[in-house]
């Protein structure tokens, strides 16, 4: 990771996932709390597939990013959409706007996740011998220390 967005954000998506854990946790005590479960059996499961996915975002691995993306949207994305439904005929309550922000943080986190990973530079430069980096890619520290080298001459 190279920039404090990319680390904000990857910060944000692991408190999602911990807040998604008691969300499950409280759901299955049968203690009230003002976020629920859509389903709870694929809120474990996607519980459980979040993490790889998590270890391949730090790692700033794409797949595990537009995995991320893949599981999140499709939990999260027709829920997002079925709420907003449900709202245009219902009208909004204080659970069903707290479960849409919910939902809806679910749908952006792993959006700009995916987004950041897919366009940041830095994101390939991992690979490749590390030792003789600082050799070959300090190309105008070199052209310093050559203009200095030749001014530098002492006759005797």
């Amino acid at each position: 990771m190279t920039s404090l967005f990319s680390y904000l954000l990857t910060f944000f998506a692991i408190i999602f996932w911990i807040f998604r854990v008691i969300v499950a946790i409280l759901f299955q005590l049968d203690i009230e709390f003002f976020a629920t479960p859509l389903n709870i059996t694929t809120e474990i499961i996607i519980l459980f597939a979040t993490l790889p996915c998590l270890i391949l975002v730090i790692k700033r691995n794409i797949v595990g990013a537009a995995a991320y993306l893949g599981i999140y949207g499709s939990y999260f994305g027709t829920a997002l959409y079925n709420a907003f439904i449900e709202s245009q005929g219902n009208g909004f309550d204080i659970a069903s706007s707290v479960n849409m922000i919910c939902i809806l943080i679910g749908v952006i986190i792993p959006l700009l996740t995916f987004l950041d990973i897919l366009f940041n530079k830095n994101r390939s430069i991992g690979k490749g011998n590390h030792k003789g980096d600082w050799f070959y890619k300090n190309e105008n520290f070199d052209r310093e220390f050559d203009e200095r080298a030749d001014r530098n001459q002492y006759k005797l």
